[in-house]
């Protein structure tokens, strides 16, 4: 029997259900193992301020490398660039949406001083840089704790990733979805990581169901992460997409009050989507993102 860690929350526990099912039509039989997080953990803090990487993955990885679960299913942006020796990234299911959602009511019918509630930097610093007349304020829980603090009025409107919405059954609770050239995705926003270690059940179960469209189109958007050096809680966006062997790459780097938005797109073959991402951040960096992130980094 194959064991798949996974946090407790509802959006958690869905992905790894879905995971299983996969795993069982080929098969495979499982269970899953809820490990709770660092990042679960922490309830009243921004995320953006707690400032360490792997706040929703350190112990769920700790439980594969002990041998305590064979694979592990997370948000694939809740994933740091680097592994730990021994893991790996064994499959990329296909992509979720991986845009942006407003919940509430759509931006155009938002007065000026509308208090807007987002838990992302960088949510908050395009919405910023594209409505600086709104109030933008924290908002920290599970998807259906955020929702409720939207029907409690607290916030005339919710940012939130569109594909745990509609993954959830909620896609009707959507009043717009927002373009990737408004609000650039998070990285990997949308997709499905399955880490495993680099042998054994796991690792094998997992690569009948990568799919190779996405698996490049996240690693060029973790390359260009892993070039500006920053984690999921930084004010930086990339977005790529795969059509015919070609990919598109664009990414975002922000500051957080909106002032200074950096953008930068970049073409080539799929086969060398880490290296694309790379080059693109690198440019980011080059061209005014260095400045930005330091000081994001010594707030």
């Amino acid at each position: 029997m194959l064991v798949i860690a996974s946090r407790g929350s509802q959006l958690a526990l869905w992905q790894a259900r879905w995971v299983a099912g996969e795993l069982a039509a080929r098969g495979e039989e499982c269970r899953i193992e809820i490990v709770k997080t660092t990042g679960d953990k922490i309830t009243d803090v921004p995320l953006a301020k707690v400032g360490t990487k792997g706040l929703f993955t350190k112990e769920i990885e700790e439980a594969l490398l002990d041998e305590r679960a064979d694979l592990a299913v997370h948000s694939l942006k809740d994933l740091p660039t680097e592994l730990p020796a021994g893991l790996v990234l064994a499959a990329v299911p296909a992509r979720e949406d991986a845009r942006d959602a407003v919940v509430g009511r759509k931006l155009a019918e938002l007065g000026s001083g509308a208090k807007v509630g987002t838990s992302s930097l960088r949510r908050a610093a395009q919405l910023r840089k594209l409505r600086p007349d709104l109030e933008i304020e924290s908002v920290r829980g599970n998807l259906d704790t955020r929702l409720r603090k939207l029907d409690e009025g607290q916030y005339e409107a919710i940012l939130l990733a569109a594909a745990g919405l509609k993954r959830l059954g909620w896609g009707g609770r959507i009043a717009e979805i927002l373009p990737v050239d408004i609000m650039c995705p998070a990285v990997g926003q949308g997709a499905l990581a399955i880490e495993t270690s680099g042998e054994g059940k796991g690792f094998e179960a997992c690569l009948r169901f990568d799919d190779g469209d996405t698996h490049a189109a996240v690693e060029a958007e973790r390359g260009l992460l892993r070039a500006l050096g920053g984690g999921c809680q930084v004010p930086i966006g990339a977005h790529a997409t795969v059509d015919g062997g070609r990919l598109r790459l664009l990414g975002v780097v922000a500051s957080p009050d909106g002032s200074e938005l950096l953008r930068a797109e970049a073409e080539g073959r799929a086969t060398d989507a880490g290296e694309i991402g790379s080059k693109l951040g690198e440019e980011l960096l080059a061209r005014g993102g260095r400045a930005i992130l330091e000081a994001v980094y010594s707030a």
